[in-house]
C-alpha cells in the first residue's frame, strides 16, 4: 500500500514537471521574434504588428509622385498596407527648404519604424536630424556628393536608399542628339543650380556635348515661377532644349513643352514622366519602378530586420531610349527608322 502510494505520487510529480517545461518552451519561442519583423503566420505578433512609416517629399510632380506610389505598392505587396497595418505620415515640403527642416525635426521627435526622403534636399534634412529611425532615400541623383552616405556599397549608420541616375543615361541621350540631329549646335538648359542633382547632371551633359562640339547654354532660375522667363530667354538662341532631374524646373515643365511646340524646338528630358507629358525623348526608366525598388529595400528593413548601413545603395540598371511620337509631331521632328531602332522595348518605350 505504501509502495503504491509513493509510485502514484511520483507519477503526479512527473506530470507537473513536464507541464511546466512545456509552458516555458512555448513562452521562450514567442519572445524570440526581433522587434520590427513579422512573426510566423498564425502568431499574435504577425496579426498585431503595425508599421509606422514617414515620408518627406520635396514637391509634387509626376516623377516624385510615381516614386512614392511605387514605394507604397512594394510595401502593399509585402503585406504592409495603409488602413490595415501601416500608419503613414506623408509630408510635402512644397519646394521650401525651411519646410524640409521642419518636417525632419518632426520626424526626429518621434519614433518611426522607417522614414523616407524623396529627392535630395528632404533626404539631406533627414540625415542631419533623424538618428532614432532607419532612413531610406529615393529620387536622389548623387548620394555621395549630397553627403547622404560615404560609401555606396556599405553606407554605414542608419541610412541607405535608391539613386535615380545612371551617369550613362545622360551621355547616351546627348549621343542620341548628336547622331540624329546634325543641325543642333547648341542645347538650352533651364536649371536651378541650387539643386545638387541638377548641377551633377548638367556637368555630365556638358561633357558629353563637348565631345560632339555642341554647346550647352544655361538659363538659371531659383524657383518654379521663373521657368517661363528662363525658357523665353533661350528661345531663338538654341537649337534644342533639355532638362535634368531638377525639381524646380520639372514642376514648371508645361511652359517648356509649350515653348518647344510653338517654336518647333526639339525638347529632351531626363525622365520618362516628362516625356509622357510632352518632351520628345529621354534615356531612362519608370519612376514607379524606381520607387518600387526603394520599397523592396524598406520591406527588408521592416520585415527581415536588415540594417540600412549594411545595404548597398541601388541604381537603375535597365536603361532604354524612350520616344514620344505625338511630341515629335508637335515639335516638327521627323522620327526616322534609325531613331526607332535605338529603342530596345518599342512596345512600352515608343509612346504614340
Amino acid at each position: 500500500m505504501k509502495k503504491g502510494f509513493i509510485l502514484g505520487l511520483m507519477a503526479i510529480m512527473l506530470v507537473i514537471i513536464a507541464a511546466g517545461c512545456g509552458s516555458k518552451s512555448s513562452n521562450s519561442s514567442a519572445s524570440t521574434a526581433p522587434s520590427g519583423t513579422s512573426a510566423p503566420a498564425g502568431t499574435a505578433a504577425a496579426s498585431d504588428k503595425t508599421y509606422s512609416v514617414a515620408i518627406s517629399q520635396i514637391v509634387e510632380h509626376p516623377s516624385l509622385d510615381a516614386t512614392r506610389e511605387g514605394f507604397l505598392a512594394a510595401l502593399k505587396d509585402a503585406g504592409i498596407e495603409e488602413g490595415k497595418n501601416l500608419k503613414l505620415d506623408y509630408n510635402n515640403a512644397q519646394g521650401d527648404a525651411t519646410n524640409n527642416l521642419s518636417i525632419a525635426q518632426k520626424f526626429a521627435a518621434n519614433k518611426y519604424d522607417l522614414v523616407l526622403g524623396i529627392a535630395t534636399s528632404p533626404a539631406q534634412a533627414l540625415v542631419q536630424q533623424v538618428k532614432n529611425s532607419p532612413i531610406l532615400f529615393a529620387a536622389v541623383t548623387d548620394p555621395l556628393g549630397a553627403k547622404l552616405v560615404s560609401n555606396l556599397d556599405k553606407p554605414g549608420g542608419n541610412v541607405t536608399g535608391a539613386s535615380d541616375t545612371n551617369p550613362e543615361a545622360v551621355k547616351q541621350l546627348m549621343d542620341f542628339i548628336a547622331a540624329n540631329f546634325p543641325n543642333v549646335k547648341s542645347v538650352g538648359l533651364v536649371i536651378n543650380e541650387g539643386e545638387p542633382n541638377a548641377v551633377v547632371m548638367a556637368d555630365n551633359a556638358k561633357n558629353a556635348l563637348d565631345a560632339h562640339g555642341i554647346k550647352l547654354v544655361k538659363a538659371a532660375i531659383t524657383n518654379t515661377s521663373e521657368v517661363k522667363q528662363a525658357v523665353d530667354s533661350l528661345t531663338g538662341k538654341v537649337d534644342a532644349l533639355f532638362v535634368t532631374l531638377d525639381n524646380a524646373v520639372v514642376s514648371g515643365v508645361d511652359v517648356i513643352i509649350d515653348a518647344a511646340n510653338k517654336n518647333h524646338i526639339p525638347f529632351f528630358a531626363s525622365d520618362r514622366d516628362t516625356v509622357e507629358k510632352g518632351a520628345f525623348a529621354t534615356v531612362g526608366f519608370k519612376y514607379y519602378d524606381h520607387g518600387y525598388q526603394a520599397g523592396q529595400m524598406a520591406v527588408d528593413i521592416l520585415k527581415n530586420g536588415k540594417k540600412p548601413g549594411d545595404m548597398k545603395v541601388s541604381f537603375p540598371d535597365k536603361l532604354d531610349l524612350i520616344l514620344n511620337l505625338k511630341a515629335a509631331a508637335a515639335q516638327g521632328i521627323t522620327v526616322t527608322d534609325a531613331m526607332k531602332q535605338g529603342v530596345k522595348d518599342p512596345t512600352n518605350d515608343i509612346i504614340q
